[in-house]
């Protein structure tokens, strides 16, 4: 269906205490002159007070404070209206925070203080019975005796009620407690039990947020926690002050369908699009009743386009050369899974376990569970979405039939039959059980396993192990295919306009492993696979002296790639990334047992690299040989998206050039008045100074047009047409609506290997009938056989808008 409310383009704010909702209004006018239509808001209600992100959510009835509350928010509204524009928000239907005495969850601070007496007991997914009745509490430093001996835990009063009180966190005493009885007596009477953070991964009885223990799961498939935790954003929808959704992690969801359902009756069907990662071909379901996704799969796409297929050998050759074997990717997933289930979901695994005695007590438990780790392991995407109690739809089975070949490996011939039998059935709720409600219960907690064990085992452990071009490690990305062929990015495209025409395309998010514009410099490696191997290997050479005992070459190549990919930056920026990288690539230190030794090495490596003055000069020389490759990546990859199908976001800041890494570096504060003042010069006619200046030029000139012309790129008769090329370093398309195509997008590819060729040459487009002008260049041309070289060779951009003006001259 097609959503009425659905924006034409967003541009994403990461709200935070220092940037507010005010702050957010201090720019609308500069973003309405950008040529959006929508303001896209990071969460907005209540969270842990000083939150840099909004996920961490302590109640859903109010506006957070701290970013200007519900006033704030009126403010931001009233200014988005008067400048034509509409707004959209990020909801975190999945979580909430535990207590702290600046952030106290009230809903689950009734439950840690009445237990399943509480009102609000319904609320939270616990397993009650694999603790006696109690929830466990991991935040402690040590084992509780150890703790309460040292003296660390304290009776104290918060808001006029006894609580007890550790560090930063703060827990309820029951009614009636005796706060004069030994401290270890008065814990023995709660309805949670306060337990070392080192138990959470193998005895945690609530479900979390990926491994998160800090953030307790909300069972919003009961009707009256959905109501509750959405009614402040139900009403501003029906208000008219909210014109869209983006829902976080639907995977999480007990019922995603049901869930999206809900949704759509409650807020009559206005514009949702769901962060779903979808692998490979795999599908969004078409009975959801969203808009489509937040981009991941198109980012895929546009940035395949922009990679040599011909560097795959020779970077794979050098990473060999480099570590000393060839990497397997398939083998690094299977291993980083298998550890994920295995330790860090071993609490999720256990779960699962104690309904597989229920529902199945015919079962031998180690084989089951071996067979259940299998399916964990061999899953190839977030989840199946099968709803209990109802016909299984299409292929449900298959995917989950080939995990446990899959997760088994050379051990699958081995594996007990009636087990792997008994427990695809019971993940599709099929077969004879002595349980019916824990068959429907594992239904549920196996898919919603399934999606932490994919996030954390590949965009979180594989993708910082695995180095042949690291641009290519990317959320919902596929490191094995380099490159992608324009006619398979064609098809894409035409099937988005055809089934999810309004949904959100992306090039960088609040998510990504690495900002647009790094990955278009790392693209380049796979053009020039030759020149970058003797680059690197100089690079060792001059990092002999910075490079202390115990450092890795994977490591080091690792680092290699973000320096050239993130330059300039600064040594604080690439410390604290080096050091995320390692803790999550977990091969020599691990968030949860660091290596001390280990962490200093890699320390000392990356502070001589970026001071020593040969190796910044050996890094800049990279830089600018490279860069007329890099331009063409930048521009072109920005240009596809804004003007493909779907309602192209641009995240904050990305409209210049934006080299940061992952979070927290990629929510920094963005500088809004360089924006605006760049934006003024430019629309004053002046010409574009720098490769800042071109991509903002190139992208207001695309967010304007499609104000512009909507009903080419988002109407019912919208259409996307390939529009003939003669080189294969030319990707151009139209958009335009049934009668004939208004717009035209040219973009130069692989502008290394073409520049070798000699450039463009003889090579035309196929440009329809008709007077365009290039609302990039302000250059016009007629219809028909058009020199490409004219159109975007090396005098000029790389990169043309066309939009036709009239007949033919």
């Amino acid at each position: 269906m097609r959503y009425a409310s659905a924006a034409v383009s967003t541009h994403r704010l990461q709200l935070e205490p220092d940037f507010t909702l005010d702050d957010a209004v201090a720019q609308v006018k500069h973003l309405a002159t950008l040529g959006i239509t929508h303001v896209y808001l990071s969460p907005i209600l209540q969270a842990t007070v000083g939150s840099k992100h909004g996920y961490d959510v302590t109640d859903h009835t109010s506006v957070a404070a701290g970013l200007g509350g519900g006033a704030g928010f009126a403010r931001l509204v009233e200014a988005a209206h008067e400048a034509g524009l509409g707004v959209v928000v990020d909801v975190v239907p999945n979580h909430m925070t535990v207590p702290t005495p600046l952030s106290l969850n009230r809903p689950l601070w009734s439950v840690l203080r009445e237990g399943r007496q509480s009102a609000y007991a319904t609320w939270f997914d616990v397993d009650w019975d694999a603790q006696d009745g109690r929830i466990l509490m991991p935040v402690l430093g040590a084992p509780l005796d150890e703790v309460l001996a040292s003296g660390e835990i304290s009776v104290g009063e918060h808001e006029g009620e006894p609580v007890v009180q550790y560090y930063d966190h703060v827990f309820p005493l029951a009614p009636g407690s005796d706060v004069a009885a030994p401290l270890g007596d008065v814990l023995a009477a709660q309805h949670y039990r306060l337990a070392s953070w080192t138990v959470g991964d193998s005895e945690l009885n609530y479900r979390r947020f990926f491994d998160v223990t800090s953030l307790i799961a909300v069972r919003v498939e009961e009707p009256e926690v959905f109501d509750a935790t959405h009614a402040l954003l139900v009403d501003g929808i029906r208000s008219g002050a909210i014109d869209g959704l983006r829902i976080d992690h639907p995977d999480g969801l007990a019922d995603p369908e049901g869930y999206l359902e809900r949704l759509g009756d409650a807020t009559r069907d206005v514009w949702v699009v769901v962060e779903k990662i979808l692998e490979g071909d795999e599908q969004l379901p078409h009975t959801w009743r969203t808009a489509g996704t937040t981009g991941y799969d198109a980012l895929l796409r546009i940035g395949g386009l922009f990679v040599d297929p011909a560097g795959a050998e020779p970077l794979d050759d050098l990473s060999t050369e480099l570590l000393g074997e060839r990497q397997d990717l398939e083998a690094i997933v299977t291993e980083s899974k298998r550890w994920v289930v295995q330790v860090m979901l071993a609490t999720e695994v256990s779960r699962l376990m104690r309904l597989v005695a229920r529902a199945r007590p015919d079962l031998d438990e180690a084989a089951a569970r071996e067979v259940l780790e299998a399916m964990l392991v061999g899953m190839d995407r977030y989840r199946v979405y099968v709803r209990p109690g109802q016909p299984r739809q299409g292929l449900q089975a298959e995917p989950l039939e080939l995990a446990v070949v899959e997760g088994a490996g050379a051990r699958y011939d081995s594996l007990d039959r009636a087990c792997v039998e008994g427990l695809v059935d019971l993940a599709l709720g099929e077969g004879d059980v002595r349980d019916e409600s824990a068959r429907d219960e594992f239904v549920v907690r196996f898919q919603q396993t399934c999606g932490p064990a994919m996030a954390k085992a590949i965009e979180d452990t594989a993708y910082y192990r695995y180095v042949r071009l690291v641009g290519l490690n990317e959320v919902g990305g596929d490191p094995t295919r380099v490159g992608l062929p324009t006619a398979d990015f064609h098809r894409f495209a035409q099937n988005l306009l055809g089934e999810w025409p309004q949904s959100m395309t992306t090039l960088s998010t609040h998510d990504t492993k690495r900002a647009e514009d790094v990955r278009a410099r790392l693209y380049v490696l796979a053009e020039r696979p030759d020149a970058w191997a003797a680059w690197v290997r100089t690079a060792r050479e001059l990092a002999t002296p910075v490079r202390a005992d115990g450092l890795d070459a994977l490591t080091e190549y690792f680092l290699w790639q973000t320096l050239v990919g993130a330059w300039p930056i600064s040594e604080e920026r690439l410390q604290a990334y080096a050091l995320k990288a390692i803790r999550e690539s977990k091969l020599f230190t691990r968030w949860t047992d660091p290596d001390e030794a280990y962490e200093s090495a890699v320390e000392r490596f990356v502070s001589g690299v970026v001071t020593t003055p040969g190796i910044v000069a050996h890094v800049e020389t990279w830089v600018d040989a490279t860069g007329r490759e890099t331009r063409a990546n930048v521009l072109g990859q920005k240009l596809v998206q804004l003007t493909m199908p779907g309602v192209p976001d641009v995240y904050q800041g990305t409209d210049l050039v934006d080299l940061s890494l992952v979070d927290p570096d990629n929510r920094r504060l963005v500088d809004y008045e360089e924006r605006r003042d760049r934006l003024a010069r430019l629309d004053g006619g002046a010409a574009p100074a720098d490769l800042d200046d071109e991509k903002l030029l190139v992208t207001t000139a695309a967010l304007r047009t499609r104000r512009e012309w909507p009903e080419c790129f988002t109407g019912e008769d919208a259409t996307y047409v390939p529009v003939a090329t003669t080189s294969g370093h030319a990707v151009a398309f139209g958009r335009g609506t049934g009668d004939g195509l208004e717009v035209v997008t040219v973009v130069t590819r692989l502008a290394g290997r073409l520049a070798d060729a000699g450039g463009f040459g003889d090579a035309t487009l196929d440009l329809p009938a008709g007077r365009w002008s290039d609302v990039v260049s302000a250059r016009t041309f007629d219809g028909g056989s058009t020199r490409l070289g004219d159109l975007v060779g090396d005098e000029g951009l790389p990169v043309a808008l066309l939009v036709r003006v009239g007949d033919e001259s």
